[in-house]
């Protein structure tokens, strides 16, 4: 029986191969991912076990880990010395070490780096530990002097002799380049600026009595862990956090940990997606193969083969298909990692290629993926091809449960689409985003299910409508390519859903984005009031001499400051929510059109007063007047008079919970903070343009941050969104072209199945052009069948998902019908190409070799 199974696959391997693609993808995503991470975290590990310090004292975590204010946690320098008296410390040294900087060279240029990596300002102490080396000029002396790293400097053309501005909190300052220093060990992808030790902490800090962290090595003899204690018995646990070495470096990791999961998570998508759809690819080319193979699966039970050996033979030569699958899979994997590396390096984090760590997971992980999905992709072929009784089978009856009525399908269907929609309605209702969001996933996965199951019995109805033009425009050859689609229900559904699944993805996301996309118009045009928002291009706070520099501009109005601040509020439900709120000076209503439904601005910015969202006080038993514990960064904490409530939409005014109060808060709790936007009205008499002309003029020096009208805004938001959707459409390509190889699949064997039909149509005058475009039409009435299928169940999704937004503020509804109808004319597209092949191949066929098939 293994021979006969091994000669059964060895005769189909090309059209298994096709199949094998699917499974190829597949794993070459999760392999690939799996590689690239391991590679990663292994390259960092290595270089934050080098470089931390055996024991580091720092700030102890507070509220303002969570929300970027611009403000430093730091230990008194002084520290330094008490630590070094502690038995069994060899050395300390304060840090200095800052990211909330921004280097320009003498064009006013960023000297940073633009893939989001942070610009880093520290002080020149060279260690065993350091991660750089001097390699030409010399260290930093005095004020005015400064060290670059090599891969800046080479990548932005900063020679020594060169002059940069650093823009600080406590202000800005020029340096020197006098040398360069050099990685030693992996470049994360910073760009690195060194200052002499004297002068770093007044220059970057404000205060020479000021450190961001003590390094400790510690003594031959004691560990980590010990010297840590005395340490921390030395100088007391309440403002301070210890870490060994160890615990320093798995803190490193654990933060590059998000950084790594957002790709892991996108190629695991791409690698979802190859699963899903290949699914069908496979289960469609073990039906059709075993369909022709009855004769052949007749006389193997006729022979004495029993229900269980043939079963058996079709899932070996399944498992043989995932082992060839997974084993090219992994060594795509292997260069899909590699040219990861190679895209990092490129970005500024230079990974070696010749350190790719392939772990024992990852091939175990790549055969269980490409094994475990074409077995049970094969499972239900083999089991109907187990079901051939011997004496149909060498009578050349159809495959048992091929020509059933749907009856069992439409049932299941029926039921399992009901509880979808049922899951969707709910969704419709919800009042809750958390509930509506579990309803979104319940009924999109329902109805998926749903419309699998029961998509042979939308063959016909749909087919007949999608084609119903066919036979006008293309006479007999139109309506026996329409006959041809109909004539097995199944096949045709198992066809068109690989490229159902894809589209409904792309249908139901470009709704969603659009809707997005409308509804921050809508927000925009009636909340945002200013003429002009200066903001930093990454969110981030910015230095004081920038709102200097607009206030002091000609022909500006009024500046209202934006500055958030973390905070932690103990509602009257109990809950502790952690949030920010976000301080504003007085006249926020002349550059905000704020909603009030209770009290107004002015008693929400008083001193010792609060806003907050209608909807998120109702939530919480907040009512106008009252009173809320407010915790602040450093654990001071102070109670609040909610001043005014505002119908914002959900989010407020930028924060969860909608929470503002004046600048005033926001500097006595975070005094070294830094805004974060700035809302700018324009004087009488001063156009818009001009101001705008000499805004950007000002600000120049500055090019972390821009100035933006509500045209910019509201293309900004627009570019945002456009990156989620491009990474829809780049999972759509995918599932395209898995669902290029099912056609092809299913159109060469079907083509094989009806030879002979094809030699007698020749043999009574078809000619060969018009056989191509009869088996070319049969392609596209499958494609666009899958298109339609996919787009209605994408619309249904993606107005589910726009309600869902709308609990969150975003109520507007928009459907793309510019892109719903260039993706049916590309399923078109999709079915001519697909069809190339097999139509070549049948009109190369001979006539009188054809007729003769059997």
């Amino acid at each position: 029986m293994l021979k006969a199974t091994l000669r059964s696959f060895l005769a189909h391997k090309g059209r298994l191969l096709l199949s094998a693609l699917a499974v190829v993808l597949s794993v070459a995503f999760v392999a690939g991912s799996l590689i690239f991470s391991d590679t990663v975290t292994r390259t960092f590990d290595r270089l934050f076990a080098s470089t931390s310090a055996d024991v580091t004292v720092r700030p102890k975590e507070d509220l303002r880990s969570s929300v970027p204010t611009g403000a430093v946690r730091t230990v008194p320098a002084a520290l330094a010395s008490r630590v070094a008296k502690v038995d069994g410390v060899l050395a300390t040294h304060a840090e200095v070490s800052v990211q909330n900087i921004v280097v320009v060279d003498s064009r006013n240029k960023s000297v940073g780096p633009t893939t989001g990596a942070p610009t880093v300002a520290t002080d020149w102490y060279l260690s065993h530990r350091s991660p750089v080396k001097l390699t030409s000029g010399h260290a930093p002396h005095g004020a005015g002097e400064a060290l670059l790293d090599a891969d800046t400097a080479g990548k932005k053309h900063v020679r020594i002799g060169d002059t940069l501005t650093v823009q600080a909190a406590p202000g800005s300052f020029r340096v020197r380049v006098v040398g360069i220093a050099t990685f030693t060990t992996t470049n994360p992808g910073a760009a690195l600026v060194f200052l002499d030790p004297a002068v770093a902490a007044e220059e970057l800090l404000g205060s020479p009595g000021r450190a961001t962290s003590i390094s400790v090595d510690a003594a031959k003899g004691v560990s980590d862990a010990e010297l840590k204690s005395r340490i921390g018995r030395a100088v007391g646990s309440g403002p301070y956090e210890l870490k060994t070495a160890g615990e320093q470096a798995k803190s490193a990791a654990d933060t590059l940990g998000g950084f790594l999961d957002v790709i892991k998570y996108v190629m695991l998508g791409f690698a979802g997606i190859a699963v899903l759809v290949g699914i069908f690819l496979i289960v469609n080319t073990f039906s059709m193969l075993i369909a022709q193979r009855t004769r052949e699966l007749g006389l193997l039970r006729a022979l004495g083969a029993d229900r269980r050996q043939v079963r058996r033979s079709v899932l070996t030569e399944a498992v043989l298909l995932g082992l060839v699958g997974s084993t090219l899979g992994l060594a795509a994997g292997i260069g899909l990692a590699f040219g990861l590396i190679r895209l990092m390096s490129a970005f500024g984090m230079n990974l070696k290629a010749t350190e790719m760590v392939i772990g024992w997971p990852t091939p175990v992980s790549a055969y269980v993926v490409g094994v475990g999905v074409t077995f049970v992709a094969a499972y239900l072929p083999a089991r109907r091809a187990a079901g051939v009784s011997p004496m149909a089978a060498l009578a050349d009856a159809e495959i048992a449960g091929i020509g059933r009525p749907l009856r069992t399908r439409a049932i299941a269907g029926g039921v399992v689409g009901a509880a979808g929609v049922a899951a969707l309605a709910g969704c419709a209702a919800a009042t809750r985003t958390a509930s509506a969001a579990s309803l979104l996933g319940l009924g999109v996965v329902l109805t998926l299910v749903a419309t699998v199951i029961a998509g042979p019995l939308l063959v016909r109805p749909v087919i007949r409508v999608v084609g119903g033009a066919f036979p006008a425009l293309f006479g007999p050859v139109g309506r026996m390519s329409q006959r041809n689609a109909l004539r097995n229900p199944r096949r045709t559904g198992a066809t068109a859903a690989a490229l159902m699944v894809g589209l409904a993805l792309v249908g139901g996301m470009s709704v969603a984005s659009a809707s997005m996309s409308r509804s921050f118009d809508q927000r925009i045009d009636t909340t945002l009031g200013a003429d002009f928002t200066v903001q930093n291009g990454r969110f981030l706070p910015f230095t004081k001499e920038i709102t200097d520099k607009v206030r002091t501009t000609e022909g500006v109005r009024l500046v209202v400051r934006q500055r958030f601040v973390p905070v932690a509020l103990r509602l009257p439900d109990g809950k502790r929510v952690k949030t920010s709120a976000a301080g504003y000076d007085a006249r926020l209503d002349d550059v905000a059109h704020v909603s009030y439904r209770g009290g107004d601005s002015a008693a929400a910015l008083a001193d010792g007063h609060l806003g907050m969202d209608v909807d998120f006080a109702a939530d919480h038993h907040v009512r106008l007047g009252g009173t809320v514990p407010v915790e602040f960064p450093g654990g001071r904490t102070a109670d609040m008079t909610v001043g005014a409530l505002t119908d914002q939409g959900g989010s407020g005014l930028g924060t969860q919970g909608g929470l503002f109060f004046g600048i005033a808060t926001a500097e006595k709790y975070v005094p070294d903070g830094q805004d974060a936007a700035l809302y700018v009205d324009k004087a009488a008499g001063t156009s818009a343009d001009r101001l705008r002309a000499r805004l950007e003029r000002a600000l120049e020096p500055y090019p972390q941050v821009q100035v933006r009208d509500q045209a910019d805004y509201k293309k900004l938001v627009h570019d945002q969104i456009a990156v989620l959707l491009y990474l829809v459409y780049a999972l759509l390509g995918l599932a395209i072209v898995i669902a290029v190889l099912g056609v092809v699949n299913t159109l060469a064997l079907s083509v094989v199945e009806r030879t002979r039909e094809i030699g007698l149509l020749r043999a009574i005058g078809l000619a060969r052009r018009q056989l191509r475009r009869m088996i070319r039409l049969e392609s596209v009435v499958i494609a666009v069948f899958g298109a339609v299928l996919g787009l209605t169940l994408g619309l249904v999704w993606g107005v589910c998902t726009q309600r869902v937004l709308a609990l969150q503020g975003m109520t507007a509804l928009a459907i793309p019908w510019g892109t719903i109808v260039a993706v049916v004319a590309g399923s078109a597209l999709v079915g001519v190409v697909a069809a190339l092949l097999p139509a070549l191949r049948a009109s190369r066929m001979n006539v009188l070799a054809a007729i003769a098939h059997e």
